[in-house]
């Protein structure tokens, strides 16, 4: 039982796509190729987004499950871990390779949860040079848990006129100009 424990995925996610994520991240823990599995499902992901012919495959639903099976088979047998062989032969079995890029998005937060990282994205009107960055860097500090590791990215977006947004996981603060402008018009009117 203490063993099933160590295995479990650290977050506690929902739905479809978190059922085969999760189930995924337990067997690639067993086996010890959680970061293994991780690139794979990643390079699968980038290949569907990139490609139109792949996606149309995972897509299209006039292709019989056990085709689409015995062709992902062949296609990543001896180029993948037998962890992501497995998922995506039971995902063509299941009619549900076109939810492969929810499914490796789960797989991610499950990962990045394991390392510790904390995902924050700084949306401004202008780009934020380094000194900025750093400086909001600073001040966010005491919003992530201690030993966090910051995944920072920034976002333009001049609609916003000035100031900041931030989002921290699921939280969202809005400090820009637009939103306050708007704010006023409403209470005003």
């Amino acid at each position: 039982m203490a063993t099933e424990a160590a295995h479990r995925p650290p977050l506690d996610l929902y739905g479809l796509n978190a059922r085969y994520a999760n189930a995924a991240y337990i067997a690639a823990s067993k086996t010890n190729t959680l970061e293994k599995v991780e690139s794979e499902l990643l390079a699968i992901k980038a290949s569907a987004e990139n490609s139109k012919e792949f996606a149309s495959f995972l897509e299209n639903p006039l292709i019989g499950r056990d085709i689409k099976s015995k062709q992902v088979e062949e296609l990543l047998k001896g180029q993948t871990s037998p962890v992501t062989l497995n998922l995506m032969t039971t995902l063509a079995g299941n009619a549900r390779l076109n939810s492969v890029v929810g499914i490796t998005d789960s797989y991610v937060k499950q990962m990045k949860a394991k390392r510790g990282e904390v995902e924050a994205t700084i949306i401004s009107a202008d780009p934020l040079n380094k000194t900025q960055t750093a400086a909001v860097s600073e001040a966010m500090k005491s919003q992530f848990p201690k030993g966090a590791k910051v995944v920072l990215k920034t976002e333009v977006d001049p609609s916003i006129m000035g100031g900041l947004q931030i989002q921290i996981g699921d939280k969202f603060l809005d400090l820009s100009v637009g939103s306050r402008i708007e704010e006023v018009s409403r209470t005003v009117v």
